[in-house]
């Protein structure tokens, strides 16, 4: 074990790994970073799938099966993702079952390309979790406006919801209330709301990257000073009001029903500027109670030389408010580099899900040409 992930999970952050791959779960990868690396949980997207599929033989089996059935396109893409997902969740029982549910939790997600439709995300939402039918599932689901609604219905109907693709911090009191509206449904249908699980997932270098791509074309000394702030301001904020939540008195009525916090998940932390430290996203934003999901490549050097020190969060809310007002000062609009960042993330995700359905669609047309 590490000493930097032992002090990490010591100050209550759960270190998951943002990365999933037949190959890793085949050759005993996975296994390898929950029993030496801290890793309590995983969390998948399409980006990381297409990659994974693109990558080896390993999924070749499964889709020449696939082929032979006539399977299409896009429930063959749904079929091999969920397998994979199945399998790690059953790595990650333990962990579930000797946390009480808390940890041990693999995420996949929704067809992005759904965002905006609110009915087909939770249509997607029940299939995938009968679909992987593991309790230690997350669903995830973009925190669009259209995707609210949506993740209220699936945490109200007992489906554990990963809400992805949260920047702003307006839409992250959009997240929490969804999830307080969603939890009070399902405590009046009589659902085990300790059964149910839900983390809030906060963008985290994409703010940076936008910022500070903004602050360079202004070029002035005042913006130049303020390159790297943001993302780490703005996610400490977010702290603050998941915190403002939990002290709410709808949250302590539910809480003493069986409600579970619904942890803030720091996403996009492999740092992007090579000028930043390499752990910057895991050692400036230490609190009880996140979660901090890494790839490999940040996990390993967190492991190898991060600077955990603590709690990095509480004492910093006024310090990171004004980071906030200087950009504004300078002219970085906090409310169009969020609404940005949305649309771009939205339309990435499912680019790299266009691509994959392409890639996937020529390999079982190849594979029923050879049958």
């Amino acid at each position: 074990m590490s000493e930097n992930l032992d002090r990490l999970a010591a100050e209550g952050v759960a270190v998951w790994l943002d990365d999933l791959s037949r190959e890793r779960l085949a050759g005993g990868g996975l296994a390898d970073l929950v029993r030496e690396q801290r890793v309590v949980g995983i969390t998948t997207n399409p980006t990381i799938f297409a990659k994974a599929i693109r990558s080896g033989d390993r999924y070749d089996e499964q889709t020449g099966d696939l082929a032979r059935r006539g399977v299409r396109v896009e429930e063959a893409v749904r079929l091999l993702t969920a397998f994979d997902v199945r399998w790690a969740c059953d790595v990650l029982r333990p962990l579930y079952e000797a946390s009480n549910g808390v940890d041990g939790r693999v995420s996949i997600e929704v067809d992005p390309r759904a965002a905006n439709d609110t009915a087909a995300t939770i249509a997607e939402a029940r299939a995938l979790w009968w679909l992987v039918d593991r309790p230690n599932l997350f669903v995830k689901i973009p925190a669009t406006e259209k995707g609210l609604e949506a993740i209220s219905t699936a945490l109200a109907e007992g489906i554990s919801i990963n809400v992805t693709l949260i920047f702003s911090l307006d839409r992250y009191d959009q997240v929490l209330r969804a999830f307080l509206d969603g939890m009070s449904r399902a405590h009046a249908e009589g659902r085990d709301l300790a059964s149910i699980a839900s983390v809030a997932s906060f963008f985290v270098s994409r703010v940076d990257t936008e910022v500070d791509s903004r602050l360079d074309k202004i070029g002035t000394p005042e913006a130049r000073s303020l390159r790297g702030l943001a993302a780490v301001a703005n996610a400490r904020l977010a702290y603050r009001h998941f915190e403002q939540a939990c002290a709410s008195r709808e949250w302590k009525d539910l809480a003493a029903a069986g409600l579970r916090p619904q942890r803030p998940l720091w996403a996009s932390t492999g740092v992007k500027d090579p000028s930043y430290s390499d752990t910057l996203y895991v050692d400036e934003l230490v609190a009880p109670g996140v979660v901090n999901t890494m790839p490999e490549q940040t996990l390993r050097a967190v492991a190898d030389h991060g600077r955990v020190r603590g709690d990095t969060i509480h004492g910093t809310y006024p310090a990171s408010q004004q980071v906030l007002d200087d950009l504004e000062a300078v002219g970085v609009s906090y409310g169009h580099v969020v609404r940005v960042l949305e649309d771009e993330g939205i339309t990435k995700f499912a680019a790299s899900w266009d691509e994959l359905f392409r890639e996937l669609d020529t390999e079982l047309q190849t594979k029923r040409a050879a049958a």
